[in-house]
């Protein structure tokens, strides 16, 4: 039983670790596809619509074939599909338009209301439960993101008149319910069916809701953009990270759950803190570090609290099972023969050893 023990635990900790580990590259997906999309409008490009066309157009591309070659109906109703799509390229619109009036590093940090309100549609929706300690962590975070807004209340437009950060902080906000509603759709969905149809049928109708958004209200913004080689660059990388993110994602929300993989995401904040100083020589307000020792400390009280991942849920699971019957006990039915019960004696005898 110890050695069984010992190979759950092994299990747990390999588990942990490759879940920590693709959190970390969809976080450095993320921070990629944040540093493209601030660069594009700093270049003076408005088309935040049409970012999202190319890379919801690629995952169409890659993943639709290997659902059409199947030759399967779709586990869940196209309409839910569409939903989910319609959802989740609302909240990239927001949170790339958010980059024509805030800075990188304001964008990336206020992220973090996704944990605040994928917090709250776990608990209603897929039954999670946290502990007092998790809601210390979110408020803790909560304090943190108030700080980024007062933080940038104070910015000065000397840096860029064209921005307008509190702005730009509406916008983010706005994105994260969005993202929040499709992170816990999603999880269900890859939970509960098929992980690559789910990416597919989202690449899929994120495409039609895109090119009809796009025709509604960008058509002007594209007549007026400069197709030189260093924009095409920038949206194929946009489009390639975002491929690279929606792949990698349905893996993490698998393994551990939406609440841990937009914790994962929040390590993108020291990319951007990082791209904002090296690339545009801005200054960051002393009031934005105590923001982002606030958010890191709470994300620390939760992490080390946190009991709701879907790995720890299968251990306890297994290891309850271990304990509910043992390896050598079977449904027969008989009288028991003397014979019989010195054997399972024995068996468990040298199982427990």
């Amino acid at each position: 039983m110890v050695l069984r023990l010992m190979e759950i635990k092994r299990k747990d900790v390999g588990g942990l670790l490759l879940v920590l580990l693709l959190g970390q590259l969809v976080a450095f997906f993320m921070a990629i596809s944040s540093f493209t999309s601030s660069l594009i409008a700093t270049l003076g490009v408005d088309a935040p619509l049409t970012q999202s066309f190319f890379g919801y157009l690629l995952l169409t591309l890659v993943y639709v074939p290997i659902v059409l070659r199947r030759r399967q109906k779709l586990q869940i109703h196209w309409y839910w599909y569409l939903a989910l799509a319609f959802i989740d390229v609302q909240g990239n619109y927001f949170v790339v338009k958010a980059y024509q009036y805030s800075y990188i590093t304001s964008v990336t940090l206020l992220d973090c209301w996704t944990v605040v309100w994928v917090i709250i549609l776990t608990w209603y929706a897929l039954g999670a439960r946290y502990s007092s300690w998790q809601f210390v962590g979110g408020g803790t975070c909560v304090a943190g993101l108030a700080l980024v807004l007062l933080s940038d209340s104070k910015s000065t437009d000397a840096q860029d008149p064209s921005k307008i950060p509190l702005l730009g902080d509406a916008l983010v906000i706005t994105g994260t319910v969005c993202f929040a509603f499709s992170n816990v759709g999603e999880e269900y969905c890859v939970k509960k069916k098929d992980r690559v149809e789910v990416v597919a049928m989202l690449g899929f109708f994120g495409l039609l809701v895109s090119i009809i958004q796009i025709f509604i209200f960008e058509r002007k913004s594209l007549d007026t953009i400069a197709w030189t080689p260093t924009m095409l660059c920038l949206f194929a990388g946009f489009a390639v990270t975002i491929f690279m993110f929606y792949t990698i994602t349905p893996f993490v929300l698998q393994m551990s759950g939406s609440t841990l993989f937009n914790l994962s995401l929040l390590t993108s904040d020291m990319w951007a803190v990082a791209i904002r100083v090296l690339f545009y020589h801005q200054q960051i307000n002393w009031l934005y570090y105590i923001a982002f020792t606030v958010v890191a400390i709470g994300l620390i009280i939760y992490s080390l609290n946190d009991n709701t991942s879907n790995t720890g849920t299968t251990a306890s699971t297994e290891t309850a099972a271990q304990y509910q019957k043992l390896p050598s006990e079977d449904n027969s039915t008989g009288s028991g023969s003397n014979t019989d019960s010195q054997e399972r004696r024995q068996q468990e005898e040298d199982y427990i050893c």
